[in-house]
C-alpha cells in the first residue's frame, strides 16, 4: 500500500510518480463509477493508483490498473477484483478534447489524484507528456536544491 502523502484533508491518495514522469499540461476533474465494497475500502485508505493509467475506449474514458484492496468485512458475498477497469464520468466535450489530443499528439492521460468532494470520489487526470531523461535529472537537480534550501534555512533560523 502507498504512503498517503496529503495535500488536503479531503484528499484520498496522489500519484507521486506521474510528476516525476510526466510533463503536466491540461488537468480534469472526473468522477468515478464504483460498488460498493470499493467505498468501503477507499475510506479506509486501501487504494493505491502508482501504477494506474487512463485510456479511451469506445468514446468513454477507462481507469486501468488503480488497486482497490477489498476488505474481508465488506466484500464477504462477492469475489472482488481489486484492479478491475473503472469508467470515469466527464462531460463530452472533455471526453472529445481528450480523446482528440491523444489520438494526434504525443499525449497520454494520467491519473494524479484521488479526493472526495461532497460525498463523492473524484479523480483527478492530467493530459500529459512523457519526459525525456535529461529532464528527469532536471527534476531530481531542482528537488535536491529546494531540500538544502529549505535545511539551510532552518539552520540559519537557529
Amino acid at each position: 500500500m502507498a504512503k498517503k502523502h496529503k495535500s488536503s484533508p479531503n484528499t484520498i491518495c496522489t500519484n507521486r510518480r506521474a510528476h516525476f514522469e510526466y510533463h503536466i499540461d491540461a488537468q480534469f476533474e472526473a468522477g468515478l463509477v464504483l460498488e460498493g465494497w470499493e467505498v468501503k475500502s477507499i475510506r479506509s485508505g486501501r487504494i493505491s493508483i502508482e501504477e494506474a493509467y487512463v485510456i479511451a475506449r469506445k468514446g468513454e474514458i477507462w481507469l486501468i490498473g488503480a488497486n482497490i484492496s477489498p476488505l474481508n468485512t465488506a466484500s464477504t458475498h462477492i469475489t472482488p477484483d481489486p484492479t478491475r477497469s473503472r469508467k470515469l464520468l466527464l462531460h463530452l466535450r472533455e471526453i472529445k478534447k481528450l480523446i482528440g489530443e491523444t489520438s494526434k499528439d504525443s499525449y497520454t492521460i494520467v491519473p494524479l489524484r484521488l479526493f472526495w468532494k461532497q460525498n463523492k470520489i473524484k479523480c483527478i487526470i492530467a493530459l500529459a507528456k512523457g519526459k525525456k531523461l535529461h529532464d528527469k535529472r532536471q527534476s531530481i537537480k531542482e528537488k535536491d536544491w529546494k531540500r538544502d534550501k529549505a535545511r539551510q534555512f532552518k539552520q540559519s533560523q537557529r
